[in-house]
């Protein structure tokens, strides 16, 4: 019998734990990616067993044989030259898209980058640190793809009638958007201060839009490489909002003098024919972990309860409402907000009430709502597999479980942690279970002598939704209060990587018992500007640690070129239309001291 969720080891039976004191080689590069992908794939640490797989145990044989294969990949594979000298290319430290003017629709060119800036707050920089640090791990983080099926029934755009952001004139080109960040990550030739390869990729949630599997299936396609063909409903043309004559939309094909043409938006003849149509991504040419969101967990990221028929029905159907007064979309956003409704009833009843007003649309099954379930099973599909590994963190245990946390090793020193911080009871703020919590105290106890990183959707600030969860009542749901408490008491915790806010935020964290650590909260990839963010983590040899951080932008050139409807030219055009977006924040960038940063940290 499976042990359970409270009563699991955290590591695999008889795995070697090596000690966070280790001596290094004292090259630069800590691990070269084939030996941290070997070892990342065979002592995955499976959340709500503990047990890592292995070929022996019951039900197994189709984990085995993706491990199996995910080795022979990593084997296959040329390890990088090692050391690498640091290289900003690529990089935020070398140059930023920057915008042209200060009105009206602004063009983006290439500009100077974003300087980096040292933190002390949690331990003093010392002289000479930089001739004696010694790289333990690197890895990039990527969060909130938002991956888009924008001629889903199941959208809010009608609630761009009161709030001009509620749709987003960029959203047909989430798909080439990814593909351009994969790029960028594949020519980054290592890590900008140390050098160190990149020994991962983790997303940290919302990799979906609106918990549908056409934008699943994107995703993971995006991320393994493969063709993707970001359509839906009648694979001839387009069906959405932006060929539906309404002023309030772009309609880039159109002679119609809506909204964002007032604004500066272009006419793009061919722009919709462009954007649905089959795209090519190479996938990470490295291992890649994955962390579940809101978006992913539930429709619109908000209501609980996957066997809600009539929300499946509609979302797979031949109805879609694209258009409402002001004065009703500023009610129905103001019920959402209310976050009283988890289970969207009075959602269901206003979708009722405007049937008649819904236009008619292509039904696509494939628009379903996934559950957790078939969310853990698409990252087991070995036809997703990539470079590894097996279930990019999840495993067959996880299925069993029915959990969404795990761990890894990163490397000698260090491990990762992926939590589920989605709340089942459902809203779109997060929080932790008890079972969940119990395991992670564990898992960093059992681990003390490695570093960790722990990777989630949401952030401290906005874990304070304790619903509880319908399939465990008795599983006490925990704030983010609650969560920073517990790694304050663990002084081998180095970082808690999430996004969810959509901004850089970057905030130091002091326990009661003297542990300290950064919270790295990154904005997401739908919203200006767009960035992912490399951490490296390394030993000072002086008692202190430090972590870097380092923004980059995707492979799209800066400048656009409005005839050029490629897949990169709509990557570029992506990237211009976020910035010039009616009602998109012009802070989600962050401070200086929330993009390119070295953290300091104590020892121990």
């Amino acid at each position: 019998m499976r042990p359970s969720a409270d009563t699991a080891d955290a590591f695999a039976p008889g795995e070697k734990r090596m000690p966070r004191t280790r001596s290094r080689t004292g090259q630069t590069p800590g691990v070269h990616r084939r030996s941290v992908l070997a070892a990342a794939t065979a002592v995955a640490v499976a959340g709500g067993t503990g047990y890592a797989l292995r070929p022996d145990e019951a039900g197994a044989a189709t984990d085995a044989a993706a491990t199996e294969r995910a080795a022979s990949l990593a084997s296959s594979r040329p390890a990088p030259a090692a050391p690498l000298a640091p290289c900003t290319r690529g990089t935020t430290l070398d140059s930023l898209a920057t915008p042209r003017g200060t009105a009206g629709y602004r063009r983006l060119a290439d500009g100077p980058g974003w300087r980096r800036v040292v933190r002390t707050a949690l331990a003093p920089a010392r002289a000479g640190r930089a001739g004696r640090r010694t790289a333990l791990a690197a890895f990039v983080q990527l969060t909130d793809l938002h991956l888009i099926d924008t001629q889903h029934p199941l959208r809010l755009e009608y609630l761009r009638a009161t709030d001009a952001h509620a749709w987003r004139p960029q959203e047909a080109l989430t798909v080439q958007g990814a593909i351009a960040m994969v790029e960028r990550i594949n020519a980054l030739r290592g890590a900008p201060v140390t050098g160190s390869p990149l020994h991962f990729a983790m997303t940290t949630g919302d990799n979906t839009d609106n918990n549908s599997r056409t934008e699943l299936e994107w995703f993971l396609t995006v991320m393994s490489g493969g063709r993707v063909t970001p359509n839906s409903g009648d694979p001839r043309h387009y069906e959405g909002v932006q060929n539906s004559g309404l002023t309030q939309y772009w309609q880039p094909d159109a002679a119609v003098r809506d909204a964002d043409k007032r604004l500066g938006f272009p006419h793009l003849d061919g722009f919709l024919a462009a954007a649905t149509r089959e795209a090519r991504s190479p996938g990470l040419d490295l291992p890649w972990y994955s962390t579940v969101g809101n978006h992913d967990a539930m429709p619109l990221g908000c209501f609980a309860g996957h066997g809600d028929s009539y929300l499946t029905e509609l979302a797979v159907g031949g109805r879609k409402l694209m258009e409402l007064s002001a004065a009703e979309a500023k009610a129905l956003q103001t019920a959402l907000r209310a976050a009283d409704d988890p289970e969207g009833a009075r959602y269901r009843e206003f979708l009722k009430a405007h049937t008649r007003a819904m236009r008619p649309v292509t039904p696509d099954e494939k628009r379903a709502p996934f559950t957790p379930a078939d969310y853990l099973k698409a990252h087991l599909d070995p036809a997703h597999l990539g470079p590894g590994p097996a279930g990019h963190g999840y495993s067959a245990a996880n299925a069993d479980a029915g959990t969404q946390y795990y761990g890894f090793r990163v490397s000698d020193d260090v491990i990762g942690i992926s939590l589920d911080t989605t709340d089942p009871g459902g809203h779109y703020q997060g929080s932790i279970g008890a079972a969940q919590l119990r395991w992670l105290e564990r898992t960093l106890t059992r681990n003390a002598d490695s570093w960790a990183v722990l990777f989630s959707h949401h952030t401290s600030t906005s874990m304070d939704n304790t619903r509880p969860d319908p399939a465990r009542p008795d599983d006490t749901r925990h704030t983010g209060a609650d969560l920073l408490a517990l790694l304050g008491r663990h002084r081998n915790v180095l970082a808690w990587v999430n996004g969810h806010v959509h901004r850089n935020v970057i905030t130091p964290h002091t326990g009661a018992d003297g542990g300290s650590f950064w919270e790295i909260s990154t904005a997401s990839h739908v919203d200006h500007p767009q960035l992912a963010r490399i951490i490296e983590l390394t030993d000072n040899k002086d008692g202190t640690l430090s972590l870097f951080t380092t923004l980059v932008e995707s492979a799209a050139p800066a400048r656009t070129d409005f005839t050029d409807l490629s897949q990169t030219g709509l990557a570029a055009l992506y990237r211009e239309l976020s910035l010039n977006a009616p009602g998109a924040s012009t802070v989600l960038g962050g401070g200086p001291a929330d993009r390119n940063t070295e953290l300091l940290l104590r020892k121990g």
